[in-house]
């Protein structure tokens, strides 16, 4: 899987997103592979995962809400604080919201 359209990356382009931070530091390239290869997202145009706005965001959810992968794949995109797009079927707003819940609660 490569980079498309710019700076736009298809969450199974990715490395790996598991559980928290730490754990997504130890993990080797195998099992990095592994985590892309089961995504559901794997080989969708991703524009998919770019919506102009948060309320177009219901197809690339819907490919998240079916995903084997979507805990890892949100996980990885709150450690890296990805900005831009829906992964693990959240967006960016709703990373953000909790991110924010997480530090209240640490």
């Amino acid at each position: 899987m490569s980079l498309l359209s710019g700076s736009r990356r298809n969450p199974a382009s990715q490395p790996p997103a598991h559980l928290r931070h730490e754990e997504v530091t130890q993990m080797t390239a195998l099992t990095t592979a592994s985590w892309r290869k089961r995504a559901a997202c794997r080989g969708i145009d991703p524009d998919v995962f770019y919506p102009p706005t948060d309320e177009e965001a219901d197809e690339a959810k819907a490919i998240c809400s079916m995903c084997p992968v979507w805990e890892a794949c949100l996980e990885y995109a709150l450690a890296h604080r990805e900005r831009e797009g829906i992964w693990g079927g959240a967006t960016e707003r709703e990373r953000r919201r909790m991110i924010r819940q997480r530090r209240k609660s640490a």
